[in-house]
């Protein structure tokens, strides 16, 4: 949809991916091998009801196995965003399946997103092996400290500083692990 080049970068999807192939070709040079390098992907533009081409979850698998004989490390999965005219059911975990999809296809450790909000939720992603991590936005933005809710519902511990220990909610007991309150 966006891609109007008639040049080697335009055209066939070889050509259409040389650009951001050669782009992480060289950030791969540059950072040190010990590090890993992971590529966020829109997975689909949503407009495959317009009849046109557009970008889709095929050409997305296609993209990350070439990504992946470059060593990429990983895959942060998203999707649409290029066109009003996108077609996309909003809903829990709406873009998860394309996060699965591509970790089925290529092996690669994936990064789901996707209107993950409850701590439940962003677990059983993980659980079932449908993604490797889930990225949290709007829950994040509305609420920064949904770790540490989620820790707390889940009946997990987190490492806080000292200065939060004394601020854990009633029937938080141990959220903080073995802090001791009122030790500093």
């Amino acid at each position: 949809m966006s891609n109007h080049r008639t040049d080697r970068y335009g055209g066939s999807l070889a050509n259409r991916m040389r650009f951001p192939l050669e782009v992480f070709e060289a950030v791969r040079a540059a950072v040190p091998a010990s590090l890993p390098v992971g590529v966020r992907l829109s997975a689909t533009d949503w407009l495959e009801h317009l009849g046109t081409p557009s970008w889709d979850l095929e050409q997305s698998i296609a993209f990350a196995h070439a990504l992946q004989e470059r060593g990429v490390s990983f895959l942060h999965v998203s999707s649409g965003g290029i066109s009003a005219q996108q077609k996309i059911a909003l809903g829990p975990g709406y873009q998860v399946h394309l996060a699965e999809r591509l970790k089925r296809e290529t092996g690669l450790p994936t990064v789901a997103v996707g209107l993950i909000t409850e701590p439940e939720q962003a677990e059983a992603i993980v659980a079932e092996g449908r993604a490797d991590f889930v990225a949290l936005a709007r829950a994040l933005l509305f609420n920064p400290h949904w770790p540490w809710a989620a820790a707390m519902k889940l009946g997990a511990q987190v490492s806080a500083p000292a200065q939060y220990w004394r601020s854990a909610p009633r029937g938080a007991a141990g959220l903080f692990g073995d802090a001791k309150i009122g030790m500093r």
